[in-house]
């Protein structure tokens, strides 16, 4: 069994509105959603369980001029702990090198340490900080990350990523 990466179809973005209150609690409605779908700078992934194919990773980006600016990475929480994050963020990436992006930002929650884990283990760099940046007023750091040609992502929407065995 293998999880697989896609893109989206519009019927698909019911889901990601549901994955979305579940992880971000409800940071985008079906509109914003919609939007993100059909723009031409807006790029939007999707990964499903090798079980159910069921939604349970999503990730998109803006490109803005030869930047890839994430906007959102969320796994559901009961997959979460198994790579995954890595492997939707290294899509994300191989996706914008593939548009000939040259670099990619992004805003996390200063509190959030397991993502900035992730993040720096790709490479991001904190670059600043967004004070009261969230509805809740956390701040966010701004993280960036260059040569976006240079990096070994090859990730491939063709690729299935194996189910872990356990876990």
């Amino acid at each position: 069994m293998e999880y697989q990466l896609f893109l989206p179809q519009k019927s698909d973005l019911v889901h990601f509105v549901t994955l979305d209150q579940t992880c971000l609690g409800g940071m985008w409605s079906l509109a914003g959603y919609e939007r993100e779908w059909e723009s031409p700078n807006g790029f939007l992934l999707g990964l499903r369980s090798p079980t159910s194919a069921d939604l349970i990773g999503m990730g998109a980006f803006w490109q803005i001029l030869e930047e890839a600016h994430i906007t959102l990475l969320a796994i559901d929480p009961q997959f979460r702990q198994q790579g995954l994050g890595h492997y939707l963020l290294r899509a994300l990436l191989t996706l914008a090198a593939q548009q000939q992006l040259e670099r990619a930002t992004l805003e996390v929650r200063a509190s959030n340490v397991a993502a900035i884990h992730l993040y720096q283990k790709l490479g991001f760099q904190v670059a600043g900080r967004r004070k009261r940046y969230y509805p809740d007023q956390e701040d966010a750091l701004i993280l960036w990350l260059n040569h976006l040609q240079t990096l070994p992502l090859s990730v491939s929407l063709e690729t299935a990523l194996p189910a872990p065995t356990s876990p």
